[in-house]
């Protein structure tokens, strides 16, 4: 069997064609970001000639994108009309107390600036349904097919439907999408009771409405890139990374395209679980650059962790759904360095992108970028990037590098690239910090996977400044998030809202909400396709203590839904409260809030391959000695020094060696710096330990 996996990202296209035999090929190509799919395509056909392969030969296709999510950022989506209940036209507007400036009566609000829905689109019905879901006010159907008239009239691509308590009972809601697609059949239609079946108005309503901001133009997309992937005889159907970590088809996203936010992102948290758990270090942090941003991502034991309900959001705007905890910032290898009107340096989050590119690629940019630092450094050979499919012209980036930095800073340039080099370096530093010592892990405990064409570069300073003991560099870590797409379950969260307590719980309640959540997520593995042999359910449950605010997840245990897995699932809050807070209260009844259900669709699982086996003496691998500028930590001169330079494909396992040392590859290249021992193990993973560790 022949998978491919395909990742897209702000600068390139990564693509990596699984064989069940073991062959791995990979092929990069920039990215097409006014059609991704023109370049996803382009990329497949020009992959499958490397491999030797018809592309009619590729039986499943898994696919990471940032549609979604650069629609919202870049404010870019179609025009939306709401239809919520009456007296609710303002809730989109009026958001939560929470703002950027707590104590400013003028600040302008983001989510107000960038509105997902005009207030004029915003029309409400009469219709009410309370809090259990008992029906107050019937549904006004006449009122409504005046609005959607309206609507139409003014020209909108898709409508947002969420009216209050619509998680309890969605009757209204399926009532009003009957209308309209008797009334306006072009428009594209997003429920609150399916896109985010749970309490919180402001939430519900924000994900609904983002879910519809995004839709036409994601749906477009994913039914282009189908239909070429289908002229072309790849796969019978396109499967895509959500947000939460899980596969689902085509089909689907297509109906909840907001599920697909922080998709690619997640894809490499992924890759680097599979990788740490091969090399024989379950808990790992992710550190993925690419060219435009940094993910940074933490999996004790090798597990995901899902973000708070407070945190699940995309640029300005709250989305309730499953999100894998993974932070993005604006820092990778074409992230431009400045110095602005008030002699602040500055690197990111303005990029270059693959157009024009940093400065030393040729192709028109003058703006000095972390890569052109890297040049500087000597780090990057011209003859080393992309195995020298791409040249990369050293006078360029010490031209910009100089002109823009150095004399203006009255430094040096090999200050001025080191300088660029160590800000990066420390904002994704900051970001780890963020997510394992403030989050109660100490990184001492995790092994770095370092990824992207970029993380390998950055590992080596990162790792000892937040003490981590070992970087694991994946054969080919320019392509792990694709990786990481391969080695994904196909996943459908179900969620709902309980509320019942632990001293007093409705067992019956929960029972019967659990069973109906099991049977709906396994439908829709059915309908999918997914034969019931391979199909298994998940359980959790988001609680708290009575009066906080916000929710923890915790997982739920298997079997009849009783008092003592109440009793188990409020001692697993306990534990994690403790954790995440460095507080537990034994004695205080625990609130069950929402209950999810996970169907998972099992994908078979690839084998990675052992490479050639070697001995500790890895000089069959060195093809040079080159001059690169290296520093032992933050105090020290950086000094030029003489620098080993090995070919990463003619390394074998066993192979051990020492830094200061550069590993090539045509996909990244990895720095392992003074006084760092680098070995090969056995599937091929550089595993690079630090001498004080």
């Amino acid at each position: 069997m022949k998978r491919l996996g395909v990742d897209v990202g702000g600068t390139f296209t990564d693509l990596v064609l699984w064989d069940d035999d073991g062959t791995i090929t990979i092929h990069k190509t920039p990215s097409t970001n006014e059609d991704p799919s023109v370049g996803t395509m382009d990329g497949i056909k020009r992959l499958a000639q490397k491999a030797g392969v018809e592309p009619t030969s590729i039986e499943m296709f898994f696919h990471g994108t940032t549609v979604a999510t650069n629609i919202v950022l870049e404010h870019n989506g179609d025009d939306v009309g709401m239809i919520t209940t009456e007296g609710f036209r303002d809730i989109l507007h009026i958001a939560r107390k929470k703002r950027p400036l707590n104590y400013s009566n003028y600040q302008e609000l983001p989510w107000q600036k960038w509105q997902l829905v005009p207030r004029r689109n915003r029309r409400t019905v009469p219709e009410r349904i309370d809090a259990s879901g008992a029906i107050l006010t019937p549904l006004d159907e006449g009122a409504v097919r005046d609005e959607v008239r309206l609507l139409r009239e003014r020209g909108v691509a898709a409508i947002a439907v969420a009216f209050l308590h619509a998680y309890r009972n969605p009757i209204h809601e399926q009532r009003v999408k009957a209308i309209i697609e008797e009334e306006f059949p072009d428009a594209f239609i997003s429920l609150s009771s399916e896109v985010a079946s749970q309490y919180r108005e402001y939430e519900r309503f924000s994900t609904t409405a983002l879910n519809a901001f995004v839709g036409p133009k994601t749906s477009n997309y994913i039914a282009r890139l189908v239909d070429k992937a289908s002229a072309a005889g790849v796969s019978d159907d396109v499967h895509l990374m959500t947000s939460a970590g899980g596969l689902v088809t085509a089909r689907s996203a297509r109906e909840t395209p907001v599920s697909l936010l922080t998709s690619g992102v997640v894809a490499g948290l992924i890759g680097g679980c599979a990788i740490g758990k091969a090399s024989g270090y379950p808990s790992v942090i992710t550190l993925d650059v690419g060219g435009t941003s940094a993910d940074v991502g933490v999996a004790p034991d090798g597990r995901l962790r899902m973000k708070h309900l407070l945190d699940t959001q995309i640029g300005d705007y709250h989305a309730m759904v499953p999100m894998a905890e993974v932070d993005t910032i604006g820092a990778g290898g074409g992230s431009i360095a400045s110095i602005d009107e008030g002699g602040m340096f500055h690197v990111g989050p303005r990029s270059a992108g693959a157009i024009p590119g940093p400065a030393c690629f040729g192709r028109g940019g003058s703006d000095p970028t972390s890569t052109d630092a890297m040049v500087v450094l000597g780090w990057l050979r011209e003859e080393s990037f992309l195995s020298g499919s791409m040249t990369v012209q050293p006078a360029l980036a010490e031209e910009a590098v100089r002109k823009h930095i150095a004399e203006r800073l009255g430094s040096s340039l090999e200050k001025a690239a080191m300088g660029i080099f160590t800000v990066l370096a420390h904002s994704m530093t900051e970001a780890i910090g963020l997510h394992s010592v403030r989050k109660g892990y100490d990184p001492r405990d995790f092994s770095l996977v370092a990824e992207g064409g970029a993380g390998p570069l950055f590992a080596w300073h990162i790792a000892k400044q937040l003490g981590i003991p070992r970087i694991i560099v994946p054969t080919y870590p320019g392509i792990t998030s694709a990786a990481g797409l391969l080695a994904t379950d196909i996943r459908y969260e179900v969620p709902t809202t309980v509320w019942t307590s632990s001293e007093d719980a409705d067992v019956e309640l929960l029972a019967h909400e659990v069973e109906r959540l099991s049977a709906d997520a396994v439908a829709q593995l059915k309908r999918d396709g997914m034969p019931e042999e391979q199909i298994s359910l998940e359980r959790s449950v988001d609680c708290r203590y009575i009066g906080q605010g916000y929710e923890l997840r915790v997982e739920a245990p298997d079997g009849e839904v009783d008092a003592d897995w109440v009793k188990a699932v409020s001692e697993a809050f306990h534990e994690l409260h403790g954790r995440m807070y460095s507080q537990r209260f034994d004695e205080k009844p625990v609130q069950l809030v929402n209950v999810r259900v996970t169907g998972v669709g099992a994908v078979p699982q690839i084998k990675l391959p052992r490479i050639a086996a070697g001995t500790v003496d890895a000089s069959a691998a060195l093809v040079t000695t080159t001059r690169a500028l290296m520093w032992t930590d933050d105090t020290a001169e950086p000094e030029w020094t003489d620098t080993r330079v090995y070919s990463r494909e003619l390394l074998q396992a066993g192979n051990e060696f020492t830094g200061p040392a550069i590993v090539e590859q045509f996909d990244s290249t990895t720095i392992v710096g003074i006084g760092q021992r680098a070995t090969v193990d056995e599937l091929g993973h550089i595993i690079i330990e630090r001498s004080e560790a």
